[in-house]
């Protein structure tokens, strides 16, 4: 396990400072006031303003920093130093109400030790992480009674599919029920710069089924107030996706056909 944390902790050290300098995430724009969470995130949330907010694998802080710009008293976490180090000057630049942690989502309970209103976390986080039943542990750990722990992320049924760069339509590649040995890739660029020269890196990844999810967090104690799903994507998740005029991206030939993000509440009883 120790070979596939250090090898995905390099990718995001060096997709960190290339992210921040890139288009896809618009550091200009959000300096200038661009809010950077996803539109669902925004209906979905409740009022958070005067809110304690957790931000598990918060990346170079963007989103973490918006949800203060709600209100929020946020504190960010992420494992890659330099990602940390990029969101701390946000932080510095904006003065925005918020703090940044370097540290292994596991291991976090050895560095922080308080309790929030909300844990929050989004879009590309659950692949990175072997371990669902720990985690959900992780969350219920740091939420105080009463408080509760939202997630927008990708569904991993659109990972089953093969996102060869010459893929045309819908051929199975990868599991949906994958088990404990994560699945490694060694690729080039990135989702925000596919033209970044990263060289070929090696990475690894776990794909977790919704259910497996769900009851990980059901089996810590948390209610579930909901959990949603969409036909539609916040980026190009596959070579033959379109955009609509919604600026989401879909399949050409089923629209609506299959799930491509999900989101979920779930509360810590009093």
């Amino acid at each position: 396990m120790d070979e596939y944390f250090k090898a995905n902790q390099k990718l995001w050290d060096k997709l960190a400072k290339i992210h921040y300098r890139s288009e896809f995430y618009d550091v200009e724009g959000f300096l200038r006031g661009k809010q950077t969470l996803d539109p669902i995130e925004i209906q979905e949330l409740p009022d958070i303003e005067g809110k304690t907010l957790l931000h598990l694998m918060c990346h170079f802080g963007m989103d973490t920093l918006s949800l203060a710009r709600l209100g929020a008293r946020t504190t960010g976490v992420d494992f890659s130093k330099e990602a940390i180090e990029l969101a701390r000057s946000l932080a510095e630049i904006t003065k925005l109400d918020a703090q940044f942690i370097y540290s292994d989502l596991y291991e976090l309970q050895n560095v922080l030790d308080k309790r929030f209103d909300v844990v929050f976390t989004s879009g590309g986080i659950l692949m990175w992480l072997p371990d669902i039943e720990r985690w959900a542990r992780v969350i219920e750990s740091f939420l105080r009674p009463g408080g509760f722990f939202y997630i927008r992320e990708f569904h991993p049924f659109a990972f089953i599919f093969d996102d060869s760069m010459d893929t045309t339509n819908f051929s199975v590649k990868y599991p949906y029920f994958q088990g404990e040995e994560p699945i490694m890739f060694e690729d080039e660029g990135s989702y925000a710069d596919e033209t970044a020269e990263t060289g070929r890196m090696k990475t690894y990844q776990w794909n977790h089924p919704v259910s497996r999810v769900i009851t990980e967090l059901a089996r810590v104690g948390l209610r579930i107030e909901f959990f949603h799903e969409f036909p539609f994507c916040s980026y190009k998740a596959l070579p033959f996706m379109i955009k609509n005029d919604r600026g989401r991206w879909v399949f050409p030939k089923h629209a609506d056909s299959v799930p491509l993000m999900f989101s979920i509440k779930a509360t810590k009883p009093l």
